[in-house]
């Protein structure tokens, strides 16, 4: 049975992983399809923002069909549909050549939209396969895989750059194909029962959710939004001052931006283990490490020392590590298997909004000063700290987690004459 888990967990890992990849690894070769395609900074940005819109904006139906189809079977084919994007985006070139820009667009929204089922429908099947102590662990994996996917994507795109620029958006389908293989043969669904699908009545319970946990999901999701709007806007701003300031390109510059989303990565993995299923513990885990955070952003804006500039921004990325799989678990165990789809789902909206939007903030804080677009980041994180402080209620949550999941060994409603006792039955007149 570990086994079996285990290779589910592996398969799983492969998801985030994958997705990461798909802006964070073309960042390195941005230079590149500038220069060949001949379009300015703003038609540059679309390729990064066209790929986390269409995203965010198809999870929540994504999560829909989850909850009412299954989890695989939205997994699978999205993941088909991620791989289809790339082989347009990195086809266009060799087809229009520097009038390929258009179609390079499409095969990036076209690869938004195969994402959408992706990670987010792989954090509820995680949270459907393991329970207490196990889950957190579990979603402390997945959230490490997304980290070490951020911390390879650099270095992984400088390298496949060499050979040239399209070739990063060609690699997409070539290390889709064993994530999509590890889900369709390693990961058993769980056997349970899944709701007749209607969509009005479903978001009608999914507004009930909101209205008896709004609170709660607000603070979590808005943790989750800012941690990765905090963490692409300071690499952002990292890769332009390596470039600018110690000349550094190509895989040395790579190396130098993994060395943040390092330290997420392993905070992940070791909160991952010591969260265990305790809820009250994460909620001060994530009010640490969002303090955490806001210390190194605000002494960001300070410091001029080198040696002390990359402490501080290694010390954000641990904070990071130390939030998101915390919140993952609370989200994850906050409704029932039933409803855990488009929650999740999203979730992951949020978070790809998060990541669009850190750039294009920091780009124009930049403008202004790096004291104020530190400091001004540091204030964010202490104001979404008070509201995870105020907001992320243990007890709920604990309610929700210690309820068995539904299956079909195990009716949804069990009518209430079940516990009844049989009338006794009149014994028949003899003849």
């Amino acid at each position: 049975m570990q086994s079996s888990t285990g290779k589910s967990l592996a398969a799983l890992s492969t998801i985030p992983f994958v997705m990461v990849l798909g802006n964070s690894m073309i960042i390195p070769v941005l230079p590149q399809i500038q220069k060949a395609l001949n379009i300015n900074e703003f038609q540059l940005g679309l390729i990064i923002t066209l790929f986390s819109i269409p995203a965010g904006i198809i999870i929540p139906l994504a999560g829909f069909f989850s909850d009412h189809y299954g989890r695989k079977k939205v997994i699978i084919p999205s993941l088909i549909i991620y791989g289809i994007g790339g082989i347009v985006a990195g086809t266009s070139y060799w087809l229009l050549g520097k009038n390929s820009y258009g179609l390079l667009l499409g095969g990036r929204i076209i690869q938004g939209i195969g994402a959408a089922g992706t990670a987010p429908i792989a954090m509820a099947l995680t949270g459907d396969l393991f329970t207490g102590q196990s889950r957190s662990r579990s979603l402390g994996i997945i959230e490490t895989a997304n980290g070490f996917g951020k911390v390879a994507s650099p270095i992984l795109g400088s390298l496949v750059g060499l050979i040239a620029w399209f070739a990063t958006f060609l690699f997409f389908p070539v290390i889709v194909l064993p994530a999509l293989l590890g889900i369709a043969f390693l990961v058993v669904e769980p056997d349970k029962e899944l709701p007749t699908p209607d969509i009005k009545k479903y978001f009608k319970s999914i507004v009930n959710i909101f209205e008896e946990k709004a609170s709660m999901l607000f603070a979590s999701f808005l943790g989750g939004m800012v941690v990765l709007l905090l963490l692409f806007g300071v690499l952002f701003f990292l890769s332009d001052f390596l470039e600018k300031t110690y000349h550094l390109t190509g895989v040395i510059k790579g190396a130098a931006l993994a060395i943040p989303v390092l330290f997420m990565c392993v905070s992940s993995f070791v909160t991952g283990t010591i969260i265990k299923r305790q809820i009250t513990l994460m909620k001060w885990v994530v009010v640490s490490g969002l303090l955490l955070i806001c210390l190194s952003l605000g002494l960001l804006g300070a410091l001029q020392n080198t040696i002390l500039f990359f402490s501080m921004i290694s010390l954000a990325g641990v904070g990071t590590g130390m939030v998101l799989p915390c919140l993952n678990t609370l989200i994850t165990s906050s409704v029932k298997s039933e409803r855990r789809g488009l929650i999740t789902s999203l979730y992951g909206s949020v978070r790809f909004f998060g990541v669009a939007a850190g750039p294009p903030i920091f780009g124009a804080l930049m403008g202004i000063g790096r004291p104020t677009m530190f400091f001004s980041a540091s204030g964010l994180a202490i104001i979404t700290t008070i509201v995870a402080l105020l907001f992320i209620r243990a007890k709920e949550i604990q309610k929700v987690s210690e309820q068995p999941e539904v299956t079909r060994e195990m009716p949804a409603i069990i009518p209430e004459f079940v516990f009844e006792p049989a009338p006794a039955r009149k014994p028949e007149p003899e003849k």
